[in-house]
């Protein structure tokens, strides 16, 4: 390799958005756009406490996917995301990078994690993309959490969400208020279907220099950094499912995780899921009497589709603490199809 190519920075984007916003989506549609000469990695973070968002990745030689799970980048995971970049750099040489933080993850740590020392000659971050859901307008804790605001002060780019589940008046407003942002976003895309143009991520510039300051909420939890939520090795014994919680910044996570060998039905399943709150986060891989299933939740609306064979059933419940947690006793509820 020449000297030229050793010293070429690695594009890095952070696509950051609130919870539900449809993040992971919308990586999916830039990955089905990718590059065939291109090798990507992707690090997605995320409140709960047992990975969901990776088992929502398809296995693929051109993409690795490494998940942090349990806490958030800017702090408690700092330094487990610091560990896990040097290492996805150094044994994956990926063309480029995509980091998809926590709904609940603020991006001014990990912008000065990134801009730091240890990668200030290595990597280069590109316009941060954040996408908006216009429904979550129309909810004042979200629109009066630091979280939410600071991840769009912070973006040089916005990507409207949800488009087929907002009205046009909601989406019309989500215009309105990312255009009396200052200074003026690099651009607002309107993404159907999570869908995003790949030339808006491939011909990005430079991030402009922020300096949103981390919030206090935030900095209490940097202050005792963990490498709690890794990936477990193995599933769970069948018949005896696993259940994690966690609490942060607000939010509650519910997670749990069965044997593979157990099948759902899947109408009851999405029955089950579909009376817990509707301010509830839901995203789940199952195996199901249809195969095995990704199930995502955001405003209310379920949406289900095909996966590949994953090591575990999983499922992850976010919600607000202002919300009566639920008795998610989904292991008890729903009627178990045990394989031949």
């Amino acid at each position: 390799m020449a000297a030229s190519e050793r010293l070429a920075k690695v594009p890095v984007h952070i696509i950051t958005g609130f919870l539900g916003s449809g993040k992971t989506t919308l990586i999916h549609s830039l990955i089905e756009q990718k590059p065939v000469d291109e090798t990507w990695a992707i690090l997605v973070n995320e409140f709960g406490q047992i990975g969901i968002d990776q088992a929502m990745f398809d296995a693929r030689d051109d993409v690795v996917v490494k998940g942090l799970p349990g806490g958030c980048l800017c702090c408690q995971l700092a330094f487990v995301l610091q560990a896990a970049l040097v290492n996805l750099l150094a044994r994956s040489k990926p063309d480029r990078v995509i980091i998809e933080p926590s709904g609940l993850g603020h991006p001014a740590g990990l912008l000065d994690l990134l801009r730091g020392e240890a990668f200030l000659e290595v990597v280069e971050v590109r316009d941060i993309i954040a996408t908006l859901d216009p429904r979550r307008l129309d909810d004042p804790r979200a629109r009066q959490h630091d979280t939410f605001r600071d991840q769009l002060d912070m973006a040089d780019a916005v990507a409207l969400t949800m488009l087929d589940q907002s009205t046009p008046e909601q989406l019309s407003a989500a215009h309105t208020f990312v255009a009396q942002r200052w200074p003026p976003r690099k651009w607002v895309q309107e993404a159907p279907q999570g869908e995003l143009p790949i030339a808006l991520l491939t011909q990005s510039g430079s991030a402009e220099a922020s300096d949103i300051s981390v919030p206090t909420s935030h900095q209490q939890l940097a202050a005792a950094p963990s490498i709690a939520g890794s990936f477990f090795d193995f599933p769970p014994p069948p018949g005896q499912p696993q259940r994690e919680t966690g609490t942060s910044l607000g939010y509650t996570s519910t997670g749990l995780r069965w044997h593979p060998s157990e099948r759902f039905d899947l109408d009851n399943l999405a029955a089950c899921l579909g009376e817990l709150p509707s301010e509830a986060c839901i995203k789940g891989v199952f195996h199901t009497n249809s195969g095995w299933k990704r199930l995502n939740r955001a405003g209310g609306t379920l949406s289900v589709e095909s996966s590949a064979w994953r090591q575990d059933s999983r499922l992850e419940v976010i919600l607000p603490d202002t919300t009566p947690a639920p008795d998610i006793n989904i292991e008890g509820r729903l009627r178990l199809l045990t394989l031949d």
